[in-house]
């Protein structure tokens, strides 16, 4: 087993496959700021790799073997295969050459209380929810965010070594290399299924991964989710489990309210029995469940309840989680990271009850596999929406697959009486939204690929287009 001390600099010369996504260069920023000399390529010169390179990373563009400097180790991301010739160099020297997941386990280890959030959807809402808290506590926590958090300036805050606040993708079996004191788990769905066979086999890593835990950890989970019960028996340490008006659950959201922008408030039953008033200032049902595992997990570690009430009114969401970008027409522009039809479908209700317009949602699928293993599932997400528009697939790690289109899913939306339209491009979709939006309308983009960059392209061509 990959052991890592944070302190003991063992591992000098740290090198980075695609040190660009956000989880790898949040790690690497970590490393920075301990003082080790870190290095990294990826495919572009995005913003977070120009920010390490400033802040003193040895950055290529580009993966090729040549990248590979004498490092004393190389972390991977899971976008890299086994063809990578950079990948092939780093196994050829005598050094250890680690995923991603697997790393961030052994980092796990060197803090006194790890919490993890796992689940298929709603992770960087959760985690971004608790750093909020935990940044405007007394604990100075270190925080690897997968969203960028405005308080934080980025994604990634270097701390003590008392609290350790990440995500954990179950993305390729990452989370059996977990090992954190506090355990989250939102939800459990089909996703990912270019790697796992079915549900059965990401329930079956799940417990797996609960295996790591010790007797004196916490696993905090949603009673709502019918697939988390699967898993109960697994628990090693002290199970938490919440929900919402299922009073079998320890802690307990009811009496649950809305404003008149949708944002909730509730009173929680503790799991002392005593009941405490909450207020969000994010919008959607959905996302009380999120709000609801923050509060236990920072609760259920120390944190006071005035501080934990305060922050959880203040948060106000990550970019491109229900982020508005701007408007058209007196139309309101929103981009969105949802990507599962589960996310679409509960974020496009909670958008529709307070929405006095049209509700247009224009969504890019997100890899070819996703799209065919849950193609009858996108068929029921979009009901809550006027109009639908759907652009190319976004094949992201993928090679083409002919076998679907875009085109498949619209018209079986069609069939199904939905008004949805195929539009390729971005630019021929941005030039469809001048066209139809009006005063009070809600026009969302989503995905996991770039919609937000056609959100931005909406608002910011709109001058130039009208010129």
């Amino acid at each position: 087993m990959f052991e890592f001390n944070l302190n003991e600099h063992e591992f000098k010369n740290v090198h980075f496959i695609g040190i660009g996504g956000i989880s790898m260069s949040g790690i690497a920023s970590l490393l920075l700021n301990k003082g080790y000399n870190v290095s990294g390529s990826d495919r572009g010169l995005s913003d977070r790799v120009k920010n390490l390179k400033e802040n003193g990373a040895k950055i290529y563009i580009g993966q090729s073997k040549d990248n590979i400097k004498n490092p004393d180790l190389v972390i991977y991301t899971d976008a890299i295969l086994d063809d990578n010739e950079e990948l092939i160099a780093a196994r050829n020297l005598e050094i250890p050459v680690v995923s991603r997941g697997v790393f961030l386990g052994a980092l796990m280890k060197n803090y006194e209380n790890s919490i993890a959030v796992s689940g298929s959807h709603g992770k960087s809402t959760t985690t971004s929810m608790i750093s909020k808290i935990l940044l405007n506590s007394k604990e100075d926590a270190t925080i690897l965010l997968g969203g960028e958090l405005d308080e934080m300036k980025g994604n990634v805050h270097v701390g003590e070594n008392k609290y350790l606040v990440t995500e954990a993708c179950e993305y390729k079996g990452n989370i059996r290399y977990f090992f954190p004191q506090t355990v989250i788990v939102l939800n459990i769905d089909e996703d990912h299924l270019d790697y796992y066979k079915d549900l059965n086999n990401i329930v079956d890593t799940f417990k797996e991964y609960l295996q790591n835990q010790d007797e004196n950890s916490k696993t905090i989970i949603n009673l709502n989710e019918e697939n988390n019960k699967l898993i109960l028996d697994s628990v090693k340490g002290e199970l938490i489990t919440y929900a919402q008006e299922n009073f079998d659950a320890d802690y307990v959201a009811h009496n649950i309210k809305f404003d008149d922008i949708g944002r909730p408030n509730f009173d929680l039953k503790m799991k002392n029995g005593m009941v405490e008033h909450f207020e969000l200032g994010v919008i959607g049902r959905h996302n009380i469940n999120n709000a609801m595992a923050a509060i236990i997990s920072t609760f259920e570690n120390g944190i006071d309840l005035n501080t934990i009430k305060e922050n959880i009114k203040e948060y106000s969401g990550l970019k491109r989680r229900m982020e508005i970008v701007g408007h058209v027409n007196n139309a309101t522009i929103m981009t969105d990271y949802g990507h599962h039809p589960s996310e679409i479908e509960v974020t496009l209700e909670a958008l529709k009850e307070h929405t006095e317009g049209k509700l247009v949602c224009i969504w890019q699928p997100h890899t070819y596999s996703r799209t065919k293993s849950l193609f009858d599932d996108f068929l029921k997400c979009f009901d809550a929406a006027d109009e639908v528009i759907i652009t190319d697939i976004y094949a992201a790690r993928e090679k083409y697959d002919p076998t679907i289109h875009s085109k498949d899913v619209v018209d079986a939306l069609i069939n199904k009486g939905i008004n949805a339209k195929y539009i390729g491009t971005f630019e021929k979709a941005r030039d469809y939204v001048y066209e139809i939006a009006t005063e009070k309308d809600l026009i969302i983009t989503t995905g996991c690929g770039n919609p937000d960059v056609l959100a931005h392209m909406i608002v910011d061509d709109q001058v130039k287009v009208s010129a």
